[in-house]
Order: structure tokens, then sequence, then C-alpha cells
């Protein structure tokens, strides 16, 4: 994985996810979930790779 996707892909999705979320206020739930998710696998890539 290429380091300049680790530094900039976190907060890039989440400036998506806040405008997101500002939009379509619904989809908070699935955001918040998807989000979490991402970025525990992300989280847990080093240690399996």
């Amino acid at each position: 994985m290429d380091m300049g996707f680790v530094m900039v892909g976190p907060p890039l999705i989440s400036l998506l996810a806040g405008i997101s979320i500002l939009i379509w206020p619904r989809l908070l739930n699935y955001i918040v979930a998807f989000y979490l998710i991402l970025f525990g696998l992300v989280g847990l890539l080093p240690l399996v790779v």
C-alpha cells in the first residue's frame, strides 16, 4: 500500500462522509458503520501483511 494513500485517505474519506451526512442526514448510521469497519481493517492490515 502506498504511504501517500495512508496519509491522505482517512481525512479525505472523513470529509466526504461529513458532507454526505450534511446532505443526507439519514445516512449517518451507515456512514459511521462503514467508517468504523474501513478504518478497523486499515488498522489491522499492517498486522496481517
